[in-house]
């Protein structure tokens, strides 16, 4: 066997786990609301229409406001739209 070198230290206690408070795609749900628009096209560099459809459509249902929003997409290009 070999020696595995390690070290203990003492802590008082453990840290918290940071969690992400919302998600990099809630500026964008923000910026529409916000907007008098009822309907946009969404392009976010190097991501693909479908995946950028559900993470969208992901912090839309965990911000409840799936009777407000709508995201779909067309031709490879994302889209919401205010209900």
């Amino acid at each position: 066997m070999s020696d595995v070198k390690f070290d203990l230290k003492p802590v008082e206690k453990k840290p918290s786990r940071k969690y992400r408070k919302g998600s990099k795609y809630d500026p964008i749900i923000d910026s529409f609301l916000k907007s008098s628009h009822d309907l946009v096209k969404v392009d976010v560099p190097g991501k693909d229409a479908n995946y950028l459809r559900t993470q969208l459509k992901k912090r839309i249902d965990a911000r409840d406001i799936q009777n407000k929003i709508e995201v779909s997409v067309v031709n490879n290009i994302a889209y919401l739209e205010k209900k």
